[in-house]
């Protein structure tokens, strides 16, 4: 009996250049040295939830996750357990447990390992996840049940973007996703251009289709945009106005790959400094909006060798309205920011 082997990634290239190609399941089959039952099953199992087509870095995401969950148990003795429970109790975080036991050689330990360790202790009851710095989330496994959330008809994939959004060479490539308060109604709209990590934040009254594309519409505009990379939310799913009206494409990053749109999850982040969760945005107002935008466009980033965002994008735009001083910080005509910036209101 032959033993099964999984499809490589290189046979998974493979199958979705033959499927563009309009080859049956059997004639991929016979290409790879494959049987037909196996191309099906993978062209089934592994295509993308946004549209149902089959992309091989896709499917590869998807295969190497599965893998990865369905491990279960774990291999270390109640000893090294031990080990590990005592660091995380002097409020080390996994991923510091994991490579100092790894550079010291007595323990070989991934951090997701450790992670999930803890997660199975809170779920007993146990305190662990109180010394860590952010408690994850509880996780619930989905099996192979399909996930039919964010599905919308004709919606691109993030794996049909352009290569150039990618290296972030090229300016006006944008990527957007919501932020909202304590009421779940009010929030916020909030954009961020790649290249420059130029900050765009738009009041939202409610967390509809509409409103979002309103604030969405306003936001182009004031700048250029080619692409935009939106969350697979609901709210999004105007985004056709948006490409009528202005010459912008639209994509979508897969459901719960908040890594694949890292320039706006950073930017959130950056946003909470001012917005904190918990509270409402009820009486936020636009001009709230537009001094916090301002106060981040206008701090020294270091992968800008400590110029900021509002200066690379009007250099690069050929548009430059600022001018920046020794010390990186914008100055509108003859007055700083510094002033202006601290006019901004504690939510």
């Amino acid at each position: 009996m032959r033993r099964y082997r999984q499809l490589s990634q290189e046979e998974r290239y493979s199958i979705a250049a033959l499927g563009e190609s309009r080859k049956t399941n059997s004639e991929i089959a016979r290409s790879i040295g494959r049987p037909a039952c196996t191309v099906l099953r993978e062209r089934r199992r592994n295509r993308c939830n946004s549209d149902g087509a089959y992309r091989a870095a896709v499917a590869q995401s998807y295969s190497t996750a599965r893998r990865w969950r369905e491990r279960i148990g774990f291999r270390h003795t109640p000893k090294q357990w031990e080990l590990v429970v005592g660091l995380l109790e002097q409020d080390w975080s996994p991923e510091q447990i994991s490579n100092s036991l790894h550079l010291e050689g007595s323990l070989e330990i991934s951090h997701q390992t450790i992670y999930k360790f803890v997660l199975n202790d809170r779920r007993d009851g146990g305190t662990l996840f109180k010394h860590l710095r952010c408690s994850p989330k509880l996780r619930r496994k989905r099996h192979n049940s399909p996930d039919s959330r964010g599905i919308l008809p004709g919606k691109r994939h993030i794996s049909e973007r352009p290569a150039v959004v990618e290296t972030r060479n090229e300016l006006g490539h944008w990527e957007g996703d919501t932020v909202m308060g304590s009421d779940l109604h009010h929030g916020l709209l909030t954009m961020v251009e790649r290249k420059s990590g130029l900050a765009i934040i738009k009041k939202l009254e409610s967390r509809t289709t509409a409103a979002v594309t309103g604030a969405a519409l306003s936001a182009l505009k004031e700048h250029k945009a080619s692409t935009i990379t939106f969350d697979n939310g609901t709210e999004f799913h105007g985004y056709k106005l948006l490409e009528e009206r202005f010459p912008v494409k639209c994509y979508f990053a897969t459901p719960y790959h908040s890594w694949e749109r890292g320039s706006n999850e950073n930017l959130n982040g950056l946003i909470r400094q001012y917005f904190p969760k918990g509270t409402s945005m009820r009486h936020v107002t636009q001009a709230d909006c537009d001094r916090v935008a301002v106060k981040l466009n206008s701090r020294p980033r270091k992968r800008h060798c400590f110029k900021t965002p509002q200066y690379v994008y009007d250099h690069d735009a050929q548009n430059c309205t600022s001018t920046l001083n020794l010390t990186g910080l914008l100055y509108y005509g003859a007055l700083p920011l510094l002033k202006s910036l601290s006019d901004i209101p504690t939510i």
